[in-house]
């Protein structure tokens, strides 16, 4: 395939996605099929190659994040069903005030994000920021967008997420140095790309309606006891410690009981469910709440992550529809020819399998990959440096077929255009903003 035909495929294939459901209001699910079979049928595929190939990432991205909405959503509704969230969400207002909420989920979101993926901090910690919002009588974005903000960008450069960690190990990096620039890094773009940015975005966004999911965490039901914060704190946290301890105990043990052990808590799945009994043990029963009523609340907090799952599947079929269709290789095999400074070659590299696979964990293990055999010839550049750049490029732009934006449309009640001001505005605001600090740093 040539660049240009790459390219020009490319750049029509999102076209048609955006007119078709932007302007013509066609069903997203429809038009992801449609156009992943039409753009694998332009390579020269058979039908049954082409649809084949759309199963496949498809069914990747539900095997990685379908469950995980199952479950986070059944985990949220519990927390917000039980008045732990309204407990935390009240003692977050007490202490830094309804104007401060967008700077109080920004912290909570590095805090968060340090161990844990993005998908899992989002979908765990979006019921408390639906809650938080509300009771601070603030528009919903308020609290999501800085959250998600910081969530991004310690997926993006900080250990121990292990698209960082492979990048690490590729580039012959110190961990210890990559861990104190990705500190040194995350605190300014989170402020910048979280509250400052969400201050701006609020003026030009428009109205945004109650999204499924939204109404779905909001409707609970008064309880006569109100639990503790203590209690609440630790549901809350409850898997992002049991993955944690999970890593740790895998980490310090190579084999025997002790790391089964940590892979079993690692496992997120496994975390959610015993953070579920745990949470039902812990907060519901005592509350007051029957077990028919747990048992309504999970059945039902499902049926709007039904549409949420199945675009998060169609969003990885057409990623894997630009990468079968050979575009990936195509624009990144241009990109290392091209004679550019190592930095922004990592940067531009990265940027390149995003746009193409839609994955920031896969661009940047890839990335690295690519460049890794021409580090004899960059003499006097920081593998350190390179990782951030690596990273930096790896969230660019938020594209349609990161399966994440179609999950974020839908958790919020987004429009398309919407959509890409917020994910894919916020994105490429923070990849920018990583790589000048990160160029920055090159010539200090």
């Amino acid at each position: 395939m040539s660049l240009t035909y790459a390219l020009i495929t490319g750049i029509v294939a999102i076209g048609l996605i955006i007119v078709l459901i932007a302007r013509f209001n066609i069903n997203s699910l429809l038009v992801l099929f449609g156009v992943a079979i039409a753009l694998l049928l332009a390579a020269g595929d058979t039908p049954a190659q082409a649809v084949a190939s759309f199963q496949h990432g498809a069914g990747n991205a539900l095997g990685s994040i379908g469950f995980l909405l199952a479950f986070g959503t059944m985990f949220g509704k519990l927390i917000a069903q039980s008045g732990a969230a309204d407990t935390v969400a009240l003692s977050v207002m007490a202490r830094c005030g309804a104007r401060n909420l967008h700077w109080a989920m920004a912290g909570i979101g590095m805090i968060v994000g340090l161990p844990i993926f993005f998908d899992v901090g989002f979908i765990l910690l979006a019921p408390l920021a639906f809650i938080a919002a509300q009771e601070s009588r603030k528009p919903v974005l308020f609290a999501i967008l800085p959250l998600m903000a910081s969530l991004s960008i310690a997926h993006a450069v900080m250990p121990p997420h292990p698209a960082i960690m492979q990048a690490i190990g590729i580039y012959h990096a110190n961990l210890l140095e990559n861990i104190a620039l990705g500190l040194l890094i995350m605190v300014p773009t989170a402020i910048i790309s979280g509250p400052l940015f969400t201050q701006f975005i609020m003026r030009h966004i428009g109205p945004i309606d109650t999204s499924p999911m939204e109404a779905e965490f909001l409707s609970r039901t008064a309880l006569p006891i109100h639990p503790s914060l203590g209690r609440s704190l630790l549901c809350i946290l409850l898997p992002f410690l049991l993955i944690g301890c999970g890593q740790m105990l895998t980490n310090l043990s190579t084999q025997g009981w002790l790391h089964m052990l940590g892979q079993f808590l690692g496992e997120t799945n496994v975390s959610l469910i015993i953070s579920l009994m745990v949470t039902v043990l812990l907060l519901c029963l005592p509350n007051g709440m029957t077990t028919r009523q747990i048992a309504h609340a999970l059945h039902t907090c499902l049926a709007p992550t039904g549409f949420v799952i199945l675009l998060v599947g169609a969003g990885g079929g057409f990623g894997q529809a630009v990468i079968d269709s050979g575009i990936s290789r195509t624009l990144t095999t241009a990109a290392l020819s091209a004679h550019v400074p190592p930095l922004l070659l990592a940067y531009l590299s990265a940027v390149i399998v995003r746009l193409a696979t839609g994955s920031a964990t896969v661009a940047t293990g890839t990335a690295a990959n690519l460049l890794a055999p021409a580090m004899a010839e960059m003499h006097g550049v920081s593998p350190e440096l390179l990782v951030l750049a690596t990273g930096a490029g790896s969230i660019a732009f938020g594209p349609v077929n990161d399966p994440v934006f179609w999950q974020l449309k839908e958790y919020l009640g987004l429009s398309l255009s919407q959509t890409f001001i917020v994910w894919s505005g916020t994105e490429t605001l923070i990849s920018v903003i990583i790589l000048l600090f990160t160029l920055g740093l090159s010539i200090l």
